[in-house]
């Protein structure tokens, strides 16, 4: 039941049903005559926006007809994305996402329900929020970016917005949280983009980023009137800065439930991959050797959580440190090296561990003799043939992750990983991958695709009501998909297809409200968390 009729009723895109108003509820609602008179169902009309989508040969003009339909009926849009998930997916986020960011403020058409931050106004944050409330029931989930290390394309200011959105669509679309328990922010502090500065159509702070105190400030607003607004709320921080998302996660984490998808849901993301790796190869997650080429944010961040893993294997963290390698700008990272972040500072090798200063990727491995090569650059085409080839004479079966996104970031493609091993290599990349064929194998590509772990995670979260977001919650949310990897044949995929999204989210969730009653996490009474999870997805159908 609503209250709103008439045009206002149309423009509320979680109760407009379009041409799916029935003759009795156009009466009722005062919609005779706002509407052509043919009465669809949402079948009928998804297969009209299905039947559109094909007109469109750009995947940024895919998108956006997309969030049309977001902008005004959110029931269809769920319902379309969820029917053709494994195609619409890279195509409501990564990698289109980054096209839709960098064109956002030529593009820009609706809010998109999202709130708008700006640094320079620390008073507006609690009204600006409040004002947003209308539509909405409880917020259990709020994503929030600054823009200023999005995806692999850097700083784009306030048009980092479309990754909060796309982030919450995909929490929906794969896990089944409510549309209507969500909030997407965006910080604007300003940017360094010089792009932006100078551009006209620029709708953001047209200033440089604001730093120190006066940033810090206004997170520890915005993070204090969230939590009194929302007490259970879980605060997702994504594509902040590297610097800044760390500083932040590490303030705030012990305090309130929260955490960061770039830090650790990759890295989660990449401990299940690694579980995979270890039966494959049958040497345990423990004794694996690994280089992580790029060591920002999402190096360190992939490094701590595997780091972790072994650390539950058996091995003490000292231990464990000595298994990594971390390459950035300067090469093979070292403890004499200037400027440091305390992230690399952590997995920096002893100045005297080689006879030389390393910087050519072949010469690292041909040193370090990794048996997991992960790529985190976002450098395109850093894993030479070379590289590849040394990776491939040191392992039986080398795996090779090159997981920066989107695909023009990559470190390699996943064909030529292949061929460059003979087809021996366990391959996983950030986005999707054609599977490859080879030798008369078809090579099935396994993606890292935080959607298959960060919804079931949050969903996970959000229905047990967690206190805090722990390093078993993580685990257990690395450990959740394991059952859906068939790993038994040459050629299978590393991790799950994205076709098996909501088989993986609710395996997640599970699990992740299992650890949470483990650990006395919950503030919500829970007897059975299958159920518990069962009963709190929403489907995308009309009331």
């Amino acid at each position: 039941m609503t209250n709103l009729k008439g045009q206002e009723l149309l423009r509320n895109p979680f109760l407009n049903k379009g041409t799916a108003f029935t003759k009795e509820e156009r009466e009722k609602y005062n919609l005779t005559g706002l509407l052509p008179c043919a009465i669809r169902t949402i079948e009928e009309q998804e297969k009209i926006a299905y039947e559109r989508t094909k007109c469109f040969t750009d995947n940024l003009e895919k998108h956006l007809f997309l969030m049309n339909i977001y902008d005004t009926n959110r029931t269809l849009f769920y319902y379309t994305v969820g029917k053709h998930v494994t195609e619409f997916l890279p195509i409501i986020y990564t990698p289109t996402i980054g096209d839709a960011v960098i064109n956002y403020s030529k593009n820009y058409d609706t809010p998109k329900d999202a709130v708008f931050l700006s640094v320079d106004h620390p008073e507006n944050i609690k009204q600006s929020i409040e004002t947003e409330l209308k539509d909405l029931d409880e917020i259990k989930l709020i994503v929030v970016t600054d823009g200023e290390g999005v995806l692999g394309i850097g700083d784009w200011g306030i048009q980092g917005v479309d990754i909060s959105v796309g982030k919450l669509a995909v929490y929906t679309v794969a896990a089944g949280v409510n549309p209507k328990n969500v909030l997407p922010v965006v910080i604007d502090a300003g940017t360094n983009n010089e792009k932006l500065l100078n551009d006209p159509l620029y709708i953001g702070n047209k200033h440089k980023r604001i730093t120190g105190e006066k940033y810090y400030d206004f997170i520890d607003k915005f993070v204090n009137i969230s939590i009194d607004m929302f007490p259970e709320v879980l605060m997702h921080w994504e594509d902040f800065g590297r610097g800044n998302a760390r500083n932040i996660l590490e303030k705030y984490r012990s305090k309130i439930c929260t955490f960061n998808d770039d830090i650790q849901g990759t890295g989660v993301m990449m401990v299940s991959a690694m579980n995979a790796i270890a039966k494959v190869t049958d040497i345990p997650v423990k004794n694996h050797k690994v280089l992580v080429f790029g060591g920002g944010t999402a190096g360190v961040g992939v490094s701590d959580q595997i780091l972790m893993e072994k650390v539950r294997s058996g091995l003490s963290e000292e231990e464990a440190k000595k298994h990594f390698y971390l390459v950035d700008r300067e090469g093979l990272l070292t403890e004499d090296m200037n400027n440091l972040t305390e992230g690399q500072k952590k997995y920096a090798r002893s100045k005297g561990e080689f006879q030389k200063p390393l910087k050519d990727l072949a010469e690292i491995i041909d040193a370090v003799k990794p048996t997991v090569l992960i790529g985190t650059s976002g450098v395109h085409g850093a894993f030479t043939e070379q590289a590849i080839r040394n990776m491939a004479k040191i392992n039986k079966r080398p795996a090779i992750m090159p997981i920066s996104n989107p695909t023009k970031l990559c470190e390699a493609t996943a064909k030529d990983i292949i061929e460059w091993t003979d087809g021996r290599a366990l391959v996983v990349t950030g986005s999707p991958s054609d599977p490859v064929e080879y030798k008369g194998v078809t090579y099935n590509i396994g993606q890292a695709n935080n959607a298959l772990l960060y919804p079931g995670l949050g969903f996970g979260i959000t229905v047990a009501k967690a206190k805090t977001v722990s390093d078993g919650l993580l685990a257990a949310a690395a450990h959740g998909i394991a059952s859906l990897q068939d790993l038994s044949k040459l050629g299978a995929p590393i991790l799950p297809p994205v076709s098996k999204l909501r088989d993986a989210s609710k395996l997640v969730a599970t699990a992740v409200v299992k650890q949470a009653i483990k650990e006395n996490l919950n503030r919500s009474s829970i007897s059975d968390p299958k159920s518990a999870v069962e009963k709190e997805i929403w489907e995308p159908c009309y009331k």
